[in-house]
């Protein structure tokens, strides 16, 4: 079962942007929770430059591989939030690779909506976290995206 939500909060330190910055969707917080009963609940917050957040959330059964796929599943439905589901996406995979003594998180996204679906792939090094990892790894493959999208809108 996955869900989103939206919510209007101020930042603490959130500035309006200086005239001829680009506006910028910013991670701001990352929660993972795991119940008895063997369910987890990923939230992802992303903070606007007026000051609201967006937060996108995933629930679902426990697993490796299952917590990797909801914490990026809950940052592609915050994403979704944000552009008022004019920008949808699709997990295609989450991988996480032990690469250097590092531990790499590499998803692959499909942007939906267009007359061929654009793959975007992007990867983050999860020295600590892999879950929020995950999220980030998804920030990371639609970023040029999210940059267009508010460039355009």
């Amino acid at each position: 079962m996955l869900e989103s939500m939206t919510e209007n909060a101020s930042l603490q330190g959130a500035t309006t942007p200086v005239a001829g910055k680009r506006e910028r969707l910013r991670f701001t917080d990352f929660s993972f929770q795991r119940s008895p009963s063997g369910i987890c609940v990923a939230e992802v917050t992303l903070g606007w430059h007026d000051g609201s957040t967006i937060r996108g959330r995933a629930a679902g059964q426990t697993g490796p591989m299952g917590d990797l796929r909801l914490s990026a599943d809950a940052a592609l439905r915050a994403l979704e939030q944000f552009s008022n589901h004019e920008l949808r996406f699709e997990l295609i995979g989450v991988k996480l690779v032990r690469a250097f003594d590092e531990n790499l998180v590499i998803v692959s996204i499909a942007l939906r909506g267009e007359p061929t679906p654009t793959r975007l792939i992007g990867a983050y090094l999860a020295a600590d976290d892999v879950n929020r990892g995950a999220a980030v790894a998804v920030l990371n493959a639609t970023n040029r995206v999210l940059g267009n999208y508010v460039a355009t809108r």
